[in-house]
């Protein structure tokens, strides 16, 4: 009998231990709204939408190449723990710190974590060159683009801007080469009223890159084949905003780029493409034209 006493003793102490961790990390995520917040559709939230990596997604990579840790579980930690925002942060990479985030984190919300940690995988994780090469030369016109997603847009009735917008310095269609960001498979090809001439790739990890107001293509693709990240696309241009086909002119020469996530709700959601573009900076590629 001594024995099973102590045992059930044991196990009760141990029971209790458990009730009272999990009601002191309760207390503490009631405490911080950023992990209380995060729930089942986190992925849909305006918050994560924005994307607002700043230029710490670098940082994040080399940290957890450094303590060996899965890089989008870093980003996930160190977005939720900031308010989904890391622009203008001056972030303190602390080993300890992380685990000790992780370890609430997937300890008291664990599904909705991997859910969010997933989303932001899907959105980085195939791509791997910026989509206009820089020219061997290093002196001819290039290409600028700001933070426009959201901005007001008015053809076809009052909307949100869902992409952003790679200016031509030099404003010639034909001139800039594009290239496709990701391995993926050609889903969407031709003229569309808005986006004019363009081609929708979706990358193998389940994101939809959509490449906007070509001048022209590469080559004739077709619905269903596979390209290869780097491989040419086509030309920058200006074409779009028009039913009739080849319509060119009503906008500067420039290519949008978009980004979209399939979500429990929606088919195609945009997330912005722009602190995602400044992180492909630098994996650009070099071409002469």
């Amino acid at each position: 009998m001594v024995p099973i006493r102590r045992f059930l003793a044991r196990y009760v102490s141990a029971v209790i231990l458990l009730a009272c961790l999990i009601c002191v990390l309760h207390q503490y995520l009631v405490g911080n709204p950023n992990f209380y917040q995060l729930d089942a559709y986190t992925g849909e939230s305006e918050a994560f939408r924005s994307l607002s990596f700043g230029t710490a997604v670098s940082k994040l990579w080399e940290f957890a190449g450094k303590e060996g840790l899965d890089p989008y579980d870093v980003l996930a930690v160190y977005m939720i723990t900031n308010g989904y925002s890391l622009e203008g942060t001056d972030l303190y990479l602390s080993l300890s710190t992380y685990k000790e985030n992780y370890e609430s984190l997937t300890a008291v919300k664990p599904v909705e974590f991997k859910k969010l940690r997933n989303a932001y995988e899907t959105v980085l994780k195939d791509l791997k060159y910026f989509p206009v090469p820089e020219n061997t030369d290093g002196q001819s016109p290039y290409v600028h683009y700001d933070n426009s997603w959201g901005a007001k847009r008015t053809y076809g009735g009052e909307r949100h801007h869902e992409g952003t917008d790679v200016m031509a310095d030099n404003n010639e269609r034909g001139y800039f080469p594009v290239v496709s960001m990701s391995d993926g498979t050609v889903e969407k090809i031709g003229w569309l009223e808005q986006g004019g001439w363009r081609i929708g790739i979706r990358a193998p990890g389940g994101a939809y890159l959509y490449y906007a107001h070509m001048h022209s293509y590469a080559r004739q693709f077709e619905a269903g084949e596979t390209v290869k990240a780097g491989q040419l696309l086509g030309y920058m241009g200006d074409s779009g905003y028009s039913t009739v086909e080849g319509t060119t002119g009503n906008f500067a020469v420039h290519l949008h780029v978009g980004i979209y996530l399939r979500t429990d709700h929606n088919e195609e959601q945009s997330v912005n493409p722009y602190w995602v573009l400044k992180f492909l900076e630098g994996r650009k590629l070099v071409s002469s034209y």
